[in-house]
């Protein structure tokens, strides 16, 4: 099968995300200028140079009481800062929770039961109980192609590593089961993991 993304697929659902999997999930902790919290899931999300450490997130889509974006990305423009929280499986259910269009004076910390814990290098709040927290601070929003995408980058500024998931140096994803977005309405767990030596090592 091909199609032109411009011509549609013919198919019942749109087999994009199906296709570019997996995916991590960047849970994104912002607040705004007012301290109102939010806190959702973005499958568009990964890592994106070493030194400096920087990430990327894309949001997609927009809410009525926002400005043609998302909270997430609002907060962002109004403070310059935001932080990453590293999904495990344990948390699946509370992180889906987040992922409703909440009104923005909603607090999802709340909605999903998670604690909330104050940064360190930014003036934010993290996930408790999470195997990772990356706290950023903004490089800039760049406005994509289509209506309200626009993607994030960040300079990682903070680094948070659960303890019981560094094993003699090394920090252990087997220890937490990183969960990560396939397409449709399908996740996946990473369970096992295997190492590849390269050519030139």
């Amino acid at each position: 099968m091909f199609y032109r993304p411009d011509d549609g697929h013919g198919l019942p659902h749109n087999p994009f995300n199906a296709i570019v999997t997996p995916r991590p999930i960047g849970w994104i902790s912002t607040q705004d200028s007012a301290g109102n919290r939010n806190l959702a899931p973005y499958s568009f999300f990964n890592a994106v140079a070493y030194v400096p450490p920087q990430v990327i997130f894309a949001s997609t889509g927009a809410k009525n009481d926002q400005e043609g974006t998302k909270d997430s990305v609002g907060n962002i423009r109004e403070t310059g800062v935001f932080c990453v929280n590293i999904v495990e499986y344990a948390m699946r259910d509370a992180m889906n929770t987040t992922s409703a269009a909440f009104p923005k004076s909603d607090d999802e910390f709340i909605k999903s039961g998670m604690e909330a814990i104050a940064c360190d290098t930014i003036a934010g709040f993290r996930v408790a109980g999470t195997p990772a927290s990356l706290e950023c601070k903004l490089t800039q929003i760049i406005q994509l192609p289509g209506e309200a995408n626009f993607a994030v980058f960040g300079e990682v500024t903070g680094v948070h590593m659960r303890d019981d998931c560094l094993v003699d140096g090394i920090f252990d994803v087997t220890k937490f089961r990183p969960l990560s977005r396939l397409g449709y309405k399908d996740y996946s767990v990473v369970d096992n993991i295997f190492s590849l030596s390269r050519p030139d090592d």
